[in-house]
C-alpha cells in the first residue's frame, strides 16, 4: 500500500484501487485554488499509473463537497475579468483530469454536494451516494451561473433536469439524484462501502485495456450523431480490441472455460 497525504486531500493505493479523499472537513471540503490544484496533480498522478486500474474519490466529514471556500470567494469578489479566466481555468483543468483520467472513476458521496461540488461527482463515471446527501447547484442565488461545470453535470443528470435544477437552485435529495440519473446508487451509511467495494472489484476483475478502451468508447460516442465518421470509429475501436493480447487472451480464455491472466 502506497500512501500520500497533505493538508488538502490523501492519496492511497491498494489493491490496484487509487483513493483520493477530500481532508478539509471543518470547511465542508470546499474548494480553493489549493484544493484544486492538488486534486488535478493526484488525478494525473494516478491515471499514469500502471498499477491503479480504479480510482475512488471520497471525502471527510459531512458534506462531499460544499462548493467554493468562503475566503476564497473573497478574494474572487475583486477580481478582474482576467483574474477570473484564469481562476475558472483552473477549476475547469481539475474537472477535465477527473473526466479525463483514463482508469475508471467512482465518486463515493458519504454528506452534501453543492455548487462545484456537483462537478466533481458528474465528472467521475459512476457515483454512490448515501441516503441522506442532499445536492444543490446554488449558483443563481448568488447571482452566477453554474458555468464551468455545466458540460459534466448536463452529460450526467440531462438537459431536462438541468433546466430545472440549475434555474431554480433548489435543493434535492439522493433519490431524487438518482431519478436523473446524477448518481447510480442509492445506500445507507453502513453499506456505502461495501457498494463502492462491489464496483471496484468489478472493474479490476475485467481487462484492464478493455475497461479504459470502454471509457473512451462512451465519451467519444456519447451524444454524437451516427453518421459515417462515428461507425468507422467504432467499427475501428472494436478491430483494435480484439486483435491486441488482451483481447485475444480474454476470447480465449472463455472458450477454454478459465480465469484469464490479469485475474490471475
Amino acid at each position: 500500500m502506497s500512501s500520500v497525504q497533505n493538508t488538502a486531500l490523501s492519496v492511497t493505493v491498494q489493491d490496484q484501487v487509487a483513493r483520493i479523499t477530500l481532508t478539509r472537513p471543518t470547511v465542508r471540503n470546499a474548494f480553493n485554488d489549493e484544493l484544486i490544484a492538488q486534486i488535478k496533480s493526484a488525478f494525473e498522478a494516478v491515471g499514469a499509473r500502471d498499477d491503479v486500474r480504479c480510482v475512488v474519490l471520497a471525502a471527510e466529514g459531512p458534506a462531499f463537497c460544499a462548493g467554493a471556500d468562503l475566503n476564497w470567494m473573497r478574494r474572487m469578489a475583486d477580481y478582474t475579468r482576467d483574474e477570473n479566466l484564469a481562476d475558472a481555468g483552473e477549476l475547469a483543468a481539475m474537472l477535465r483530469a477527473i473526466y479525463a483520467c483514463p482508469q475508471p472513476t467512482i465518486a463515493r458521496v458519504q454528506g452534501d454536494v453543492y455548487a462545484g461540488g456537483m462537478g466533481l461527482v458528474a465528472a467521475c463515471d459512476m457515483a454512490v451516494s448515501v441516503d441522506t446527501a442532499h445536492y444543490c447547484l446554488s449558483e443563481v442565488k448568488l447571482g452566477l451561473i453554474p458555468a464551468t461545470i455545466s458540460p459534466y453535470v448536463i452529460r450526467a443528470m440531462g438537459a431536462r433536469a438541468a433546466h430545472r435544477y440549475f434555474l431554480t437552485a433548489e435543493r434535492f435529495g439522493a433519490a431524487e439524484a438518482h431519478r436523473i440519473g446524477l448518481v447510480h446508487e442509492v445506500v445507507s451509511a453502513d453499506a456505502l462501502d461495501a457498494k463502492v467495494a462491489e464496483l471496484t472489484q468489478a472493474l479490476v476483475s475485467a481487462s484492464p485495456k478493455a475497461v479504459r478502451a470502454c471509457k473512451k468508447l462512451v465519451q467519444d460516442v456519447a451524444e454524437r450523431e451516427i453518421n459515417d465518421a462515428l461507425v468507422v470509429q467504432t467499427v475501428a475501436g472494436i478491430a483494435d480490441i480484439r486483435a491486441s493480447s488482451e483481447g485475444k487472451e480474454g476470447v480465449l480464455s472463455f472458450l477454454q472455460k478459465r480465469q484469464p491472466s490479469w485475474s490471475l
